[in-house]
Formats: C-alpha cells, sequence, structure tokens
C-alpha cells in the first residue's frame, strides 16, 4: 500500500508541471478577458470628459496591454515546459518575450501619437486646435523616432553592438546620400514647408513660375499632393517649392475689384454725376471694406469711350461671394449710368472721307433735269 502511495506521488510530482502550465494559461486567458472589460468600463467614462490626452492613451493601450498580458502569459508557461524538455526552440523563449515586448511598446507609442495628432486637429478648444501641416509634421517625427529606437534596442536584443550599428549607418548614410540625392532634396524641402509654413493642408496655392495650382490636400516626405480645380490630382516634389515663387491666395485678406468703364462722349456733362453716385454707392455697400483703398475717377479719352476705373476690395476672400457681390456692383453702377441718361459705350468708329462734304454741297445746289 505505501508502495502505491509513493508510486502516486511520484507520478504527481513529475506532472506538476503540466498542471502549472494549465494554469498558467488560464490565469493569461482571464486576465486577457478582465482588461478588455476594465477598458470596455474606462472608455465609457472617458468619454464623458473634454481631455485631449486620455482617450488617446486609452484607444493606443488597448489592443497593446491584451497582447502583452497574452505574450507573458505564454512565455511563462513555455519557460515551464522548457524547463522539462530537452527541444531547443524552448532555450530562445526569453529572448523572444523581450522582442514582443519592445515590438508591443513601440506599438503603443505609435498608436498614441496617431491618436493624440488627430485629436488635436479636430478639438473644439481654440487653445488646443493645430493646423493640419503642422499635428502631421510633429507626428511623422515622433513617429520615425520611436522606429528607430526601437530598431536600436531590437539589434541590441538581438546581440548586435549598437555603437558598430551606428557607425554602419553613418558609412552607409554617406554612401546613401551620393545614391538618393533627390530623395534627400525632397526631405529638406518638406521640412522648410513644415518650418517657414508658406502653406498648409487646405490652402489654395499656385506658382507664378510652373503650372501649379490647386488646393493642398496632403504635405508627405517626399511629395506633396495638389488637388487642381478640374479636381485632378497633381503630385509636387517638395524640392520643387525651394526653387520656385509660390503665392498662397488662402491667405488674402481681400479681394480686389478693379474695371475700367466707359460711356459715350455724347455723356460728358453727367459723367462728374455719375463718378459721384458711384462713390456713394460704393460708401454704402456693405460687402465693401472702407478701411482699404477705394477709387473711382475719369481716367483715359478712349477711342471710342471716355473711361474711368472703379478700384476697391471686398470684405469677403470666398471666391464665389466675391463674384456675387462684384455682379451686384456691376449692376448698380449700370442702373447709375442709365440713370443719368447716359450709356455705356461700345466700340464705333467715325469715317471722314476727305472732299465729301464739298461733293455732297455740289450735287445739292446742281441744275435739276426732270
Amino acid at each position: 500500500m505505501q508502495e502505491q502511495w509513493t508510486n502516486l506521488l511520484n507520478l504527481f510530482s513529475e506532472s506538476a508541471w503540466l498542471v502549472n502550465t494549465f494554469v498558467v494559461v488560464f490565469v493569461s486567458l482571464v486576465a486577457r478577458y478582465i482588461s478588455k472589460r476594465v477598458f470596455d468600463r474606462l472608455s465609457k467614462q472617458l468619454k464623458k470628459t473634454k481631455n485631449l490626452y486620455d482617450d488617446a492613451l486609452l484607444n493606443a493601450a488597448r489592443r497593446p496591454v491584451g497582447w502583452l498580458v497574452l505574450v507573458v502569459g505564454i512565455s511563462w508557461a513555455a519557460d515551464i515546459v522548457g524547463s522539462h524538455s530537452e527541444v531547443e526552440i524552448f532555450q530562445h523563449v526569453g529572448r523572444a518575450r523581450e522582442l514582443s515586448i519592445v515590438f508591443l511598446v513601440a506599438w503603443f507609442a505609435v498608436g498614441f501619437i496617431k491618436h493624440l495628432e488627430d485629436n488635436f486637429q479636430v478639438s473644439s478648444d481654440k487653445d488646443s486646435r493645430m493646423d493640419i501641416a503642422t499635428a502631421s509634421a510633429i507626428g511623422k517625427l515622433l513617429r520615425a523616432s520611436i522606429a528607430i529606437t526601437a530598431f536600436l534596442t531590437v539589434m541590441q536584443t538581438l546581440g548586435f553592438s549598437v555603437s558598430g550599428v551606428l557607425a554602419f549607418g553613418g558609412i552607409g548614410g554617406i554612401a546613401i546620400g551620393f545614391a538618393a540625392r533627390d530623395m534627400l532634396a525632397n526631405f529638406f524641402g518638406a521640412l522648410m514647408i513644415f518650418m517657414d509654413r508658406p502653406f498648409t493642408v487646405g490652402d489654395w496655392i499656385k506658382s507664378p513660375d510652373k503650372k501649379i495650382e490647386g488646393t493642398v490636400e496632403e504635405i508627405g516626405w517626399r511629395l506633396t499632393r495638389i488637388r487642381t480645380f478640374d479636381q485632378r490630382p497633381l503630385y509636387v516634389p517638395n524640392a520643387l517649392f525651394t526653387e520656385i515663387v509660390v503665392e498662397n491666395p488662402s491667405n488674402m485678406l481681400n479681394r480686389r475689384i478693379r474695371e475700367t468703364i466707359g460711356v459715350r462722349y455724347d455723356d460728358v456733362a453727367v459723367l462728374p454725376k455719375i463718378l459721384v453716385d458711384i462713390r456713394t454707392m460704393l460708401q454704402a455697400h456693405e460687402a465693401i471694406d472702407q478701411n482699404k483703398t477705394m477709387m473711382v475717377n475719369f481716367n483715359i479719352f478712349g477711342p471710342s469711350s471716355l473711361d474711368f476705373f472703379i478700384y476697391t476690395f471686398t470684405k469677403t476672400v470666398v471666391w464665389t461671394e466675391f463674384h456675387s457681390i462684384k455682379e451686384d456692383i456691376l449692376f448698380r453702377i449700370s442702373d447709375i449710368i442709365s440713370g443719368h441718361g447716359a450709356e455705356i459705350a461700345f466700340p464705333t468708329q467715325t469715317l471722314h472721307v476727305e472732299g465729301a462734304e464739298e461733293q455732297l454741297l455740289g450735287q445739292s445746289t446742281g441744275p435739276v433735269h426732270e
């Protein structure tokens, strides 16, 4: 009887590692389920707050934390199995765990930065809001830094010398620099755009040097995507912006109305009154900026008209609204001109034929033949 109990205890002690492995895996799965429920509860609570950071932190940590619980639990179970097995693969469990943790930490950091970038762009708080180009630039720089740090950490974990990797990177960087000059030029062009900010995403830009005009949709590290007004995408290398003049009409303060109008020479007597009425109309117009230059002056004796010009600025910079305002002003000017009995001139010519008058007079005084 005693011998049977001894054999039973020996069998139990020999198979205890299987029980331990099962318990570790089971506890890991339970912990994964609990972490999911905790994140769900926290998500409901944090939706009630206006803090930009807590939502980003929660959303970025949800999946990496869940995988971290599983990685730690499964690697722990693999260590237990490896202590009772001679299979070589179990000797690398520790290193695989370290690499997995590095990856999960980098995943969390990149996700946190991405969610912060999105939150800053759409924030309802004006003090916290950030324009899309700035948020994108900072986000890309931070994500690149995290990727480089994670890569160096992985190299160190795999047994490579970080100093050797950096030295190799310095030598390789020189070779890559010669082979990828255009790429580096585009990178520094993008850096110039992010620092000097001649335009941002959403701006309407055009260049008098190149056939470039449209709305900026994205500023990348190599290319800037511009949507032309006929809805075609235009991809411009960033290096080009360091060499050309770029006009940004989106930053204008006003839009200008500059028109030349002519009346007939027969209307010269009422032209001063027409100009006075037009000035009065512009000064009373609610869409005209009275703080900007306003000019209505007789300008030139044209070939077939008395020309005066109008020079003023609208308050709006919206293209469609500007043309509606301009249309209204031109119709009002037409009414003012016609109200004084004058007419807008159109191109005419008067032909004088030498000797024609004497010939006509001679014909009218000659003998009449019946």
